[in-house]
């Protein structure tokens, strides 16, 4: 391996580049080189997946969570329950060989524990995706409300700027904005929509459906209304129509314009004097966490891959419960002892095809 260091300006970066490719030498495919450490046994496949999470992380919360797969939290734990399932099956398979002696290498309640312990460690992981994903890809956020109750001013407060525009004339905001913050290391993206109301305007109309469709894709609702409202609100049996009810944060906005309380919110604020927002915030992020914690030493899913072969081992796993509790000849349990043993090697790589490998790497960089 050569480094060539040039200076940074692209034409020159540019006419070495073709000067070399002029002679025997090709540019770097997608991937290659941490393809080549995981095919040298360097890495396990799952490690190989954290290099590009580590350069597309978003958030400081992302950047950790690929940084513990990357030093192999996930890996240690997958290698460990697969491991223990060969052992298992192991027994179970050299009981065919002394079939005629009817000699039990492993006792039935023992292989019910084993199999309960494992199927448990599993069935955890898999706990962990929602927040995974929150953890990597961030939570979107529909901020909706009928025309001029303060979205806009909420979102331009939350980004420190001046981002929407903000007017007394209701129906001011039609098409849908997008901005990212983070709370806490976590990536939210905030979707300022179109008052909801009834209109004969044709491009209010067509704003008004985005928000509806915003609503139905977000992860959590900010539903804003104005203090001075006597009820929660006119638009909340229909925005519960659209999404979980455990989604939806009710925000009384505009404190500043009463004292009174007319009507009970999840978090009351006031974009002009700053009253509530730190609440929101941290209700944001509470709410799309949970009770979840996160540290250097937490092992959780959040590759879509992953979760899909944890379950499908849990799958066999269940399987291989259910034919131990009838009372089955030992190999029908040790063929789906392997089977979910086959599924957590997907997870490492130690079983994997071409097209599997061919579709990961493709999603890196140049080289890298």
């Amino acid at each position: 391996m050569v480094e060539l260091s040039c200076h940074g300006n692209q034409l020159i970066v540019e006419k070495i580049i073709d000067t070399l490719l002029a002679g025997e030498v090709r540019l770097a495919e997608p991937g290659e080189f941490t393809r080549r450490a995981f095919l040298n046994n360097r890495m396990d496949l799952s490690q190989a997946e954290a290099v590009v999470e580590v350069i597309n992380a978003r958030s400081t919360a992302a950047l950790k969570g690929a940084r513990n797969q990357l030093d192999g939290m996930l890996s240690k734990k997958v290698h460990s329950l697969r491991e223990q399932l060969i052992n298992t099956s192991s027994l179970l398979e050299l009981e065919l060989d002394f079939a005629e002696e009817d000699v039990e290498f492993v006792e039935r309640e023992k292989l019910m524990q084993k199999i309960n312990f494992i199927k448990i460690e599993i069935d955890a992981l898999l706990a962990t995706y929602s927040f995974g994903r929150v953890i990597r890809d961030g939570v979107n956020v529909a901020l909706v409300g009928k025309p001029n109750v303060g979205k806009s001013s909420l979102l331009n407060y939350m980004l420190k700027e001046s981002r929407a525009i903000v007017s007394e004339i209701p129906g001011t905001t039609r098409d849908i904005i997008r901005e990212e913050i983070t709370i806490d290391g976590v990536l939210f993206r905030l979707y300022d929509t179109a008052g909801i109301r009834v209109t004969e305007d044709s491009v209010e109309k067509e704003g008004v459906y985005r928000s509806r469709e915003a609503v139905k894709s977000a992860d959590l609702v900010l539903y804003v209304l104005e203090d001075e409202e006597s009820e929660r609100g006119e638009l909340l049996p229909e925005l519960k129509e659209l999404t979980s009810e455990n989604k939806i944060i009710t925000v009384g906005n505009k404190s500043d314009l009463q004292k009174e309380i007319t009507f009970t919110a999840d978090v009351r604020t006031s974009a002009i004097t700053g009253e509530g927002m730190n609440t929101l915030l941290k209700t944001l992020k509470e709410k799309a966490l949970g009770s979840n914690t996160f540290t250097e030493k937490t092992t959780i899913v959040s590759n879509l891959r992953h979760f899909h072969s944890l379950r499908k081992a849990a799958e066999c796993l269940e399987i291989a419960r259910a034919s131990s509790e009838k009372g089955l000849s030992p190999e029908y349990i040790a063929v789906d002892l392997r089977n979910a043993s086959a599924a957590l090697s997907e997870i490492i790589g130690i079983v994997s095809s071409d097209d599997i490998l061919n579709n990961i790497f493709a999603s890196f960089c140049i080289g890298k």
